[in-house]
């Protein structure tokens, strides 16, 4: 816990000072080397470092897209066939600072556009403290959507990554939470609320972050989940997507799980991404059965670099289906 801890104590800036500082000894030692075709070889992998590093830090990381994707259950309610629920996820506002915090206003402004009935953040509104969410909170109030804004806390919300005593770190918490309520956002925590369209609804949960190993696990599925029936049509929210196959599927009846957390792994090359080594789900739709999980490649990130990995705004379109889900992506 503690490398990891010292990791993400560094300023977003400093990964791409050390980077760039690897990449001119890099430079140095190739150009120093005595063999001309040996010179020229490493000469042109520092030439390809560069253009990565670069592209990656002041192209790609400023790219997101909004992704259309259409589920379809048989079980949703025939009321919400149509309803559009926007994903946001992982936005980082310690990283969104400066030149780029142009970003967010573009993030706000794309996430309007879709007018859509629900919309949900599902985790790591900061890196470290809620200090870094308050120059946004005039910004991140102007979401607006019918049926409200809904968000859970990713491993980043509970202040634990700050050099700082636990009752502060306890605080900071507690100021997260105050703010995205004060933003008029409704905060999950262990809980459940109700949306209707008549005389039928659906149910938007949100659990605490549940992760594994270093990550914050104080998720609590029977708390979430208290006083509903397995007939209700259920739309978990979970920051970490770890949970789905370690706790939601195998003691919940949720269709629909939304989560963040891996970034996609910001780095993708040929296909390939290095998050693909430390999650089963990592970037996507997935399906076990009749159940699904869209797991958002997120905003943001505390290292300030994309590369074949932009960042997205996902909206899904629910749809009644005849028998069993089925999914139809416009990438």
């Amino acid at each position: 816990m503690m490398h990891f801890e010292l990791f993400i104590l560094l300023p977003p800036d400093a990964y791409l000072w050390i980077t760039a500082a690897l990449l001119s000894l890099f430079s140095l030692f190739a150009w120093k080397l005595h063999r001309r075709k040996v010179r020229l070889t490493a000469l042109a992998g520092a030439l390809v470092g560069w253009l990565l590093f670069l592209y990656g830090t002041f192209i790609g990381f400023y790219q997101f897209e909004v992704r259309q994707v259409e589920l379809s259950f048989s079980d949703l309610p025939e009321a919400f066939d149509g309803y559009r629920i926007v994903q946001f996820s992982d936005v980082h506002l310690g990283t969104l600072t400066g030149h780029r915090h142009r970003i967010l206003q573009r993030v706000v402004d794309s996430i309007n556009a879709q007018k859509a009935d629900l919309i949900v953040f599902t985790g790591d509104l900061q890196n470290k403290v809620p200090q870094e969410i308050l120059p946004d909170t005039s910004l991140l109030s102007g979401l607006k959507a019918h049926d409200g804004v809904y968000s859970v806390l990713g491993n980043h919300d509970y202040a634990a990554y700050s050099q700082v005593d636990e009752f502060t770190k306890y605080a900071n918490c507690g100021l997260t939470r105050t703010l995205q309520t004060e933003m008029g956002w409704h905060l999950l925590c262990n809980t459940h609320q109700t949306i209707r369209r008549g005389s039928q609804s659906i149910v938007i949960a949100g659990m605490e972050n549940d992760g594994e190993g270093r990550f914050p696990a104080y998720g609590d599925l029977s708390s979430t989940l208290y006083g509903l029936s397995r007939r209700s049509f259920v739309i978990m929210l979970e920051h970490d997507p770890t949970s789905w196959r370690r706790k939601i599927l195998p003691h919940s009846h949720a269709q629909l799980t939304l989560s963040g957390h891996t970034h996609g792994g910001q780095f993708s090359l040929f296909g390939w991404s290095p998050a693909s080594l430390s999650f089963k789900e990592f970037s996507g739709l997935y399906y076990q059965g009749e159940r699904a999980i869209y797991v958002s490649k997120g905003l943001g990130g505390v290292i300030p670099y994309r590369l074949g990995t932009p960042g997205e705004i996902v909206v899904i379109t629910l749809r009644k289906a005849q028998s069993g889900p089925s999914s139809k992506k416009d990438v």
